[in-house]
């Protein structure tokens, strides 16, 4: 058994995990990064990237389906699997590549296998054991299921349903928050017929409800069927499909049942318990630094309760790596981290919820600026708006605390919501700036103009 040590030992080579390493790198301290599958996780590899490559392909499917209403000739051949697998792939390899020669290029060691805490702030891989003066928990998370619901042929997770090498004719999608939409609006775009199955009053729940009812008017027009405030009670196989039934009684019959209930913490096995970390329902609990119970421990990412995004997770690697260099940096605020849908038509906020807001401070006001008044976004053909949430009441000074927006590609645009909601900015502060015409970022200056009480392109 050989015992090395360094200045930091990370478990787990995820997006919290190597941008950790590549800060702490930076800053001139030893790193050794334990990955037991491949380096950038579950986003590079069954997450985020593969995912919005299939999003990207069914955009394209869908241009050429709809060319006429351009004046365009275009019609929609078929989907090749194989192809659209080949691009994705491609896409995948050659970021996982560029990511390897940047962990050569920091010095990072890499060790392959999967990691135990032992404690002593020390992990065991293979028998060999790794010592850090500091070391970072960033294991990730799992695709979740339901009691009484395994996973396997037809009853698939967001990892085989990113391999599949076939259109599905038919799919009940069990679920639907951010994973649930964006596969159900990519197998509709491949011809599919789709519904979502939604135990809570709405679809993505944790978003304003001015989003959930925008997205659910736009998914009917699009034929997605959703059932919404029911919940699943049982799947049967059969040789030729999956039939899943509700509590409502209702029977649904699809070749193939997505599971796509959450992802949890991939705690289990890793020795956290065992080593004195606390936990609760699995996840690691932290303070705001990030900092386990465990002295010197932290941890990051999915492990931690909150939101379950890949740039949060690389946030709080930086934070901690400049932590543990004495840098004294800023916490990671959850409410200022963009959150994006990547559905047809997309979801983008930043910030809290109308009624967060309201929970906060009391008296609130909003506006909510109609996409049909946006030059770009009636090129685009799509429908959508921007709705801001201020603290105060009309009349009263306050800072932007929410934005909202739906529409086809204003994803784009949570770069500069998110400025606006973590610098404080006042409705005055932004309603001066220029946006370049024809933008779809008009529509969020539009939107502060209004809310600033000098209302331009505003009908009514």
């Amino acid at each position: 058994m050989t015992d090395t040590s360094a200045d930091l030992v990370i478990l787990g080579g995820g997006s919290g995990g190597y941008a950790c390493a590549f800060r702490a790198a930076e800053l001139g301290l030893s790193v050794i990064m334990i990955e037991k599958d491949k380096l950038g996780g579950t986003c590079l590899h069954r997450g985020c990237i593969p995912t919005k490559a299939l999003l990207h392909a069914a955009e394209v499917a869908d241009n050429a389906r709809e060319g006429e209403q351009f004046g365009i000739k275009s019609a929609l051949e078929g989907i090749d699997m194989g192809g659209v697998n080949s691009y994705k792939d491609g896409i995948v390899s050659r970021l996982h590549k560029g990511l390897q020669g940047l962990a050569k290029a920091h010095n990072v060691t890499l060790v392959e296998g999967a990691g135990t805490l032992v404690g002593n702030r020390t992990v065991e891989v293979n028998g060999d054991r790794y010592t850090g003066k500091n070391v970072l928990l960033a294991t990730g998370s799992y695709s979740k299921t339901l009691p009484g619901l395994e996973l396997g042929g037809r009853v698939i997770a967001s990892e085989q349903a990113l391999n599949l090498d076939y259109v599905p004719e038919s799919v009940v999608v069990l679920g639907g928050g951010v994973i649930g939409v964006e596969f159900a609006s990519v197998w509709r775009s491949f011809g599919s017929e789709v519904t979502i199955v939604e135990a809570l009053p709405r679809l993505v729940p944790n978003e304003d409800e001015y989003a959930s009812k925008q997205l659910e008017r736009a998914f009917r027009r699009r034929g997605i069927k959703f059932k919404t405030g029911v919940k699943f009670t049982e799947a049967k196989q059969g040789e030729t499909g999956v039939s899943v039934s509700l509590e409502s009684g209702d029977q649904l019959e699809a070749d193939l049942l997505l599971v796509a209930v959450g992802r949890g913490p991939n705690s289990a096995g890793h020795g956290y318990e065992e080593a004195g970390v606390t936990m609760e329902r699995g996840f690691v609990r932290t303070d705001e630094r990030m900092r386990t119970s465990v002295d010197g421990v932290y941890a990051v990412g999915d492990l931690v309760p909150g939101l379950q995004l890949a740039h949060r997770g690389f946030q709080q690697g930086i934070f901690i790596a400049e932590e543990i260099a004495g840098l004294n940096p800023k916490p990671v605020d959850d409410a200022g981290i963009p959150r994006v849908t990547y559905c047809k038509p997309e979801v983008a906020s930043v910030g809290l919820t109308e009624a967060e807001a309201k929970e906060r401070y009391g008296a609130v006001h909003t506006f909510t600026y109609d996409l049909a008044g946006n030059g770009k976004s009636q090129i685009l053909k799509t429908a959508g708006g921007v709705k801001l949430v201020k603290a105060g009441a009309e009349g009263e000074e306050g800072p932007v605390v929410g934005v909202t927006m739906v529409g086809e590609r204003v994803g784009e645009l949570v770069g500069e919501a998110q400025l606006i909601y973590n610098w404080e900015a006042f409705p005055e502060d932004v309603a001066p700036l220029v946006h370049a015409h024809p933008t779809q970022t008009e529509a969020l200056g539009e939107a502060h103009l209004a809310l600033a009480g000098k209302p331009l392109h505003v009908h009514g």
